[in-house]
């Protein structure tokens, strides 16, 4: 949906400054809260030791790396709740289930178990958005700064796009949320559609 960002100014952030960004403006975001939109049905994020094992064809051990991370972001949720903003997410997707999608699935129900709210839709029921291309993967921190993420042709981020625009930010924002309510609770969805399968065999 290139409406949504068409003539839009942004400052195109190396990771490392990009991250430092993030962390300031992210425990400020208590007048809309923290809304995420997630797109992309594959992607890889070295340097994630679930998603390693994940990568490496293990399993069990991909699970229980994620199942160990899950007090940082019970604590990071916290946190969260403290500054006064809970952080939400919109994760579409498409099925038959990418392995990687199958991964991240597991990751997001643990951060939604954690006190992260998630919702999932169905690709189709964003396709009339999309005439343009895929929608971005943007997520809004306030009413001040949203980001876009930007990946390289192997899935890995290599960079972030930032956005200042109080009306781009408000815009991007309103449709995040409209997405959100419009899906369906990560947690319900995953135990009909993916505790079930069996182990992806295919590494990303």
């Amino acid at each position: 949906m290139s409406s949504l960002l068409d003539g839009a100014e942004s400052e195109r952030m190396p990771l490392a400054p990009y991250y430092a960004d993030f962390e300031t403006h992210y425990w400020h975001s208590a007048d809309l809260g923290f809304w995420k939109l997630e797109r992309q049905q594959t992607f890889q994020e070295p340097g994630y030791d679930s998603w390693e094992a994940f990568a490496r064809g293990d399993w069990a051990e991909s699970l229980r790396l994620l199942e160990a991370g899950r007090e940082e972001l019970t604590q990071r949720h916290r946190k969260a709740r403290q500054h006064g903003f809970m952080p939400r997410r919109i994760r579409v997707v498409e099925e038959p289930l990418t392995p990687y999608m199958q991964w991240e699935l597991h990751a997001l129900r643990v951060r939604a178990e954690s006190g992260g709210p998630i919702h999932v839709i169905d690709a189709d029921k964003v396709v009339t958005y999309e005439s343009d291309g895929p929608l971005p993967e943007i997520y809004t921190l306030g009413s001040q700064v949203m980001y876009e993420a930007v990946y390289d042709e192997q899935g890995i981020l290599e960079a972030a796009r930032k956005y200042v625009d109080r009306d781009v930010i408000l815009r991007c924002q309103s449709f995040i949320q409209e997405l959100y309510q419009a899906g369906e609770p990560l947690l319900d969805w995953f135990e009909e559609h993916v505790a079930h399968l069996p182990p992806p065999l295919a590494r990303t």
